[in-house]
């Protein structure tokens, strides 16, 4: 009952569904011994999650340039967003994941809803697929004008506080191998006037740079709107 509530219509293969909430750290065998896990949807769900948020924002906003499209549609795919909405459907309570890896814990909400949108393809295809983006998640939980002020740069928007203010901004990156060195991870502290206020992971420099200006943002009070 719950997924059908969630998608908006009946599934009919529940497998797809299945693999799509199980993360690869709960990844079980198939009879043939292949690992079965979300990953292979979340490959298909990103390619149809960015197809159906460009057509949607072709359309909605038709006077705009090519520029501020591709900036809508990065902040509505930003990994960030999509983890706030898998906790706003609260599609989290029935994702099975087993990893004490800070950076695979920060994606596993958002791979999830990108699995989710995969199986619905898979399932019901490309249109129940659209429905679902555009009518399930960013009809009732969506404000575009807010997220057209939203400013997800996070370096810049710190750097450009440092400058405003005559504060001296300095990033600290590591590579770390936490998992055998399988999966490497950065970890990035940001400083001002020696003083640490941002701390963040990401499975890139870029990213774990982009986290930990976040934090800091957040300690020092600064809008996140343009």
């Amino acid at each position: 009952m719950f997924l059908k509530d969630l998608i908006g219509f009946y599934p009919q293969t529940l497998a797809f569904y299945d693999n799509a909430f199980t993360h690869r750290s709960a990844s079980r065998l198939d009879t043939y011994g292949q690992a079965v896990n979300n990953e292979r949807l979340e490959y298909l769900g990103d390619a149809i999650l960015g197809a159906v948020i460009a057509d949607f924002l072709y359309n909605r906003f038709p006077k705009e340039d090519e520029g501020f499209l591709t900036k809508m549609r990065s902040k509505l795919v930003n990994r960030a967003i999509l983890t706030s909405l898998t906790h706003e459907m609260g599609l989290n309570r029935f994702i099975d994941a087993n990893t004490n890896n800070a950076v695979e814990k920060s994606h596993i909400y958002g791979d999830a809803l990108e699995a989710l949108i995969g199986a619905i393809y898979l399932d019901k295809g490309y249109q129940a697929a659209k429905y679902f983006v555009t009518k399930r998640i960013l009809s009732r939980y969506i404000d575009l004008h807010e997220l057209e002020q939203l400013d997800l740069n996070f370096k810049s928007k710190l750097i450009e506080w440092s400058q405003k203010n005559k504060k001296e901004v300095k990033f600290d990156t590591v590579e770390e191998y936490p998992d055998n060195g399988r999966h490497p991870r950065f970890v990035s502290t940001v400083e001002t006037n020696g003083k640490v206020v941002g701390k963040g992971t990401g499975p890139s420099k870029k990213e774990a740079q982009q986290n930990a200006a976040r934090e800091a943002l957040k300690k020092l009070d600064v809008s996140l709107s343009s």
